[in-house]
């Protein structure tokens, strides 16, 4: 079967031509992929229901928190009956790669994919992309007197005036960027500030809200969160704030996946993996949540910030590890 034109890296995309052109009719067995799913579950639920569209492979998604399947992972070993793992976030795929339990992703897949967010090993992919952002509210303060540095939210003067998700996996990478450029002393200090004066939310959306009802001036967020809500309600009055000059407060971070050495059916493991990553599957992603797409040559259609025009810290998914470090001084300092 030949691919789409909309797929046109036809190389790339070995793996999943094969698995198209074995009619499911002539297999005794046919193939079920089991997909554990820590990113948003409609995410999840969407680029499992077009990749069985296009192939007739069935993907039994089980939702969960990506830490929580992570470690559910090391637990069943190799008897575990996921094939593919979707993280919202890149530290428990780096946690599961260090200890062995990925499969090396298909070069051809990688091939397609930004070096900067792939496991250096290759044992998983970022599939889209998000910024950490501050939602404002306009009402409660101009843009021209936020801080020029996210660093600067751990000062006194803003007491009750920025709010934050210390559970949220995208705060502690966020706190492991700030470790990695500016020191553990100073990533203490930023964490024991915002404990101090900032505002805690239960999770990233409830935070937003907050932000839009006038309940706080700022909040630290992934910028898809502030998409959702306005496709949801429409206009907003919060708006966007973007750290530039590589200043960590403008952390990418990515959504990643990999397929399990565990796994019994690799090949269309490796195919779901490769759709995933194809312009194809990127738009069915980037057409269910704002984030962008990282297919090399693809760009956003949804409105976002143009993804060249981000001046992020110097710090790529593979440099957050496994966000340990974070998850330890968040415990010194009494966020968790």
């Amino acid at each position: 079967m030949m691919f789409r034109n909309t797929l046109r890296r036809g190389l790339t995309f070995t793996l999943l031509g094969l698995v198209l052109a074995t009619p499911l009719t002539q297999a005794a067995d046919p193939v079920s992929l089991t997909l554990y799913n820590g990113q948003h579950k409609e995410v999840g639920d969407a680029i499992a229901k077009a990749f069985e569209a296009k192939t007739g492979i069935h993907v039994n998604v089980r939702k969960g928190s990506s830490n929580q399947l992570a470690s559910q992972i090391m637990e069943e070993g190799d008897r575990s009956p996921a094939d593919v793992i979707y993280t919202e976030e890149s530290p428990p795929l780096n946690k599961l790669g260090e200890q062995g339990f990925l499969a090396k992703t298909d070069d051809a897949t990688l091939a397609v994919l930004p070096k900067d967010y792939v496991a250096g090993n290759g044992t998983w992919i970022g599939i889209t992309a998000r910024v950490r952002v501050v939602a404002f509210n306009p009402k409660l303060i101009e843009e021209k007197d936020l801080p020029k540095s996210v660093m600067e939210f751990s000062n006194p003067k803003w007491q009750g005036k920025v709010g934050f998700v210390p559970t949220s996996g995208a705060f502690q990478e966020q706190a492991v960027a700030i470790i990695k450029v500016h020191g553990m002393d100073a990533a203490e200090e930023w964490l024991t500030g915002l404990r101090a004066f900032g505002k805690t939310y239960s999770n990233n959306m409830v935070a937003l809200k907050a932000v839009e009802n006038g309940e706080v001036a700022t909040v630290l967020v992934n910028n898809y969160y502030w998409f959702a809500l306005q496709r949801e309600k429409g206009q907003l009055d919060s708006k966007l704030h973007y750290f530039t000059g590589g200043d960590v407060g403008g952390l990418i971070t990515v959504s990643s996946a990999a397929v399990l050495k565990s796994s019994k059916h690799a090949k269309e493991a490796q195919a779901f993996l490769a759709y995933m990553a194809s312009e194809e599957g990127q738009r069915v992603i980037t057409q269910t949540t704002a984030e962008y797409p990282l297919h090399k040559g693809m760009e956003s259609d949804r409105g976002l910030k143009p993804f060249s025009e981000l001046q992020a810290p110097n710090v790529t998914p593979a440099d957050l590890g496994n966000a340990e470090q974070a998850l330890d001084l968040e415990r010194d300092v009494g966020l968790n």
